[in-house]
């Protein structure tokens, strides 16, 4: 009965409104709202791999959530709910109640529902989150649609996670162990952004897969990376290494029309964006300082690696 005891101790609470059948069956039941169309995304974190070993409870619960809202703020859309699948070396009560709580900490902070999962027991600590959203018919922001001459813009700050992953108990652990989800961001980009991707792998390899969707190139400028205090301080190649290729930051990279970008701007979005670069013919990414090519190589966050 241990798994029904760490569902219902931990993981079983009230639904939002929105959700007609929750934790607690065999599935979940949702009624789709007219007009929508269901995004669907999923993120597995192995601990060690994804996350330090001694990362806190509370922050892999909140960035287990974080990271399938990205994908779901990636599209435009607006996540609803979770599905959660847990593997667990042991049955540690203490560790349960602290990430349960940055899991549901996460999911009240955008108005998400758990509905549904499953526990087990593994030698390893690993984590599968589904995230579901809605979106209007037809109004999803996929990879593929960049038009030449379209700006590219990156939201917040890039390089922070990777930095402190180096940098364990530095003030941009925070980034890395708390990372936001754009989901605001990403709706206020509807009928706007001809493509979007959050930065998951490294800005440079995640901007490549719009550039290979859409069949078009991009000229970035590298001096106008967005980067925190700390980033700036260092070397060039060291900032740029940590921008580009870092992973793990969890921001917006989007495509955008000089003129849709100008209505963007009225309407005066909450989140930080930054104009680095712009679509252009041929393929491939090239990245330039003041002006001039700058020949550089980064490989981003590799699975297999």
């Amino acid at each position: 009965m241990a798994e029904f005891s760490i569902i219902d101790s931990y993981f079983n609470r009230p639904s939002l409104a929105s959700v007609d059948l929750g934790v607690g069956d065999d599935s979940a039941l949702l009624t789709p709202p007219p007009n929508q169309q269901l995004v669907i995304c999923a993120d597995t974190l192995v601990a060690g791999r994804h996350f330090p070993l001694d990362t806190a409870p509370h922050a892999i619960g909140w960035k287990s959530v974080a990271v399938n809202l990205s994908d779901i703020a990636a599209m435009g859309a607006k996540p609803q709910s979770i599905l959660l699948a847990l593997s667990l070396p042991q049955i540690d009560h203490d560790w349960l109640k602290a990430f349960s709580q940055g899991l549901y900490d996460c999911c009240d902070q955008f108005g998400v529902s758990l509905i549904g999962g499953d526990t087990t027991q593994s030698p390893h600590l690993t984590l599968s989150v589904t995230a579901l959203g809605w979106i209007e018919q037809g109004k999803a922001i996929p990879r593929s649609g960049a038009q030449v001459g379209d700006l590219v813009v990156v939201s917040g700050t890039v390089g922070d996670a990777a930095y402190a992953l180096q940098h364990l108990g530095h003030a941009l652990q925070s980034r890395l162990d708390y990372p936001t989800p754009r989901c605001e961001l990403g709706q206020s980009l509807q009928g706007l952004a001809s493509s979007m991707i959050d930065i998951s792998d490294g800005l440079a390899q995640d901007l490549g897969h719009i550039l290979k969707a859409s069949q078009v190139g991009a000229t970035l400028e590298l001096e106008q990376l967005p980067l925190s205090e700390s980033l700036q301080r260092l070397q060039d190649h060291e900032k740029w290494q940590y921008a580009l290729a870092g992973g793990d930051d969890y921001e917006l990279c989007f495509t955008i029309s000089p003129q849709n970008y100008d209505i963007l701007m009225q309407k005066k979005p909450i989140t930080p964006i930054t104009i680095i670069g712009q679509i252009t013919q041929g393929t491939g990414l090239i990245f330039e300082k003041n002006g001039l090519n700058h020949s550089l190589q980064f490989d981003g966050y590799q699975h297999f690696a």
